[in-house]
């Protein structure tokens, strides 16, 4: 169903991108210190929930586009070196960066919240649509490539929120704490560019 080494790679890509301090991390970390676990663990359902509805459009669109066209599946391959080079100068240039301010409000409207800021996030879709594609085998059927690995993604950013949320205390240090901040999210920033550079050799081939 799909290949093994395509799976690894990119499960440790989806990994990178996800342990790089950003928004959502900082607004758990930082809701949950303010209101307590449960609030926490419902934020991130709703940030699971708006991750696997945009991961899941943009899989299914993904291996549309693919079947319809060798030229558009190229295309994509290059885009997605690209995509992971901006990313890794985003992540270098705003080191330091923190989520907006933890407002009083109940489960349901941090869960409702967490869905609908990731539903929407342009930046997750783009991801899915060219990220995805250097790691589904063209011998093999691509749709079920890009479902899985749309899964894999979103269960390991909800493996590590969540982790977050039950961990806020101890973790705290290192999302308020700009020079920590800086120092994790540039290490992780170089560690994005060797992904893309790899993607682009594969591309080459």
């Amino acid at each position: 169903m799909i290949d093994p080494g395509l799976f690894v790679g990119f499960a440790f890509a989806a990994l990178l991108i996800e342990l790089t301090p950003g928004p959502n991390m900082a607004w758990l970390v930082m809701l949950s210190l303010a209101e307590g676990r449960k609030s926490g663990l419902a934020a991130t359902a709703g940030i699971a929930t708006g991750l696997a509805f945009i991961a899941g459009l943009s899989a299914i669109g993904l291996a549309a586009m693919i079947a319809r066209s060798d030229l558009a599946y190229e295309i994509l391959r290059w885009a997605g070196a690209l995509f992971m080079l901006y990313l890794a100068w985003e992540g270098w240039r705003e080191a330091g960066e923190t989520s907006a301010a933890v407002r009083s409000a109940g489960n349901s409207a941090h869960a409702i919240r967490g869905f609908v800021i990731n539903a929407l996030n342009p930046k997750a879709a783009i991801f899915y649509i060219t990220v995805l594609p250097q790691f589904i085998s063209p011998q093999l059927p691509v749709r079920p490539q890009a479902l899985l690995l749309a899964l894999l993604s979103v269960a390991i950013a909800t493996l590590i929120h969540t982790l977050l949320v039950l961990l806020a205390s101890s973790l705290r240090g290192y999302i308020e704490n700009e020079r920590q901040n800086r120092r994790i999210r540039r290490l992780l920033s170089l560690a994005l560019v060797g992904v893309a550079v790899w993607l682009f050799v594969a591309a080459a081939h």
